[in-house]
């Protein structure tokens, strides 16, 4: 098991995880750290709970926004499907009239 240190919100904590996973987990507390110094900037001195806190909120907002509009693209994607699908079988009747028209001529 790895042992990583992760500085957020101006402190460090050790953190452990699996092996080869620190440099995400890196890459997560730098995204943490991120919305903790924008809710440092927004709200001023608060105390680190709460400005830990309110990171959260702000990354669980995030995260739902971005839940919302990937069902949404799922939503399109299928529509698209279907829209396509729609055209192919217009084609294959187009097709087949004219292979008929060629037939009878």
């Amino acid at each position: 098991m790895a042992q990583v240190s992760l500085k957020i919100g101006g402190r460090t904590y050790d953190v452990a995880c699996r092996d080869g996973e620190e440099a995400r987990l890196i890459k997560l507390a730098e995204i943490v750290d991120e919305k903790a110094e924008k809710v440092r900037n927004a709200i001023g001195a608060a105390g680190e709970p709460r400005q830990l806190l309110l990171a959260a909120i702000l990354l669980a907002d995030e995260l739902a926004e971005a839940r919302v509009e990937l069902s949404l693209k799922q939503g399109m994607g299928d529509a698209l499907a279907e829209t396509v699908e729609t055209l192919a079988t217009r084609i294959e009747t187009i097709a087949e009239s004219l292979e008929k028209s060629a037939d009878s001529a």
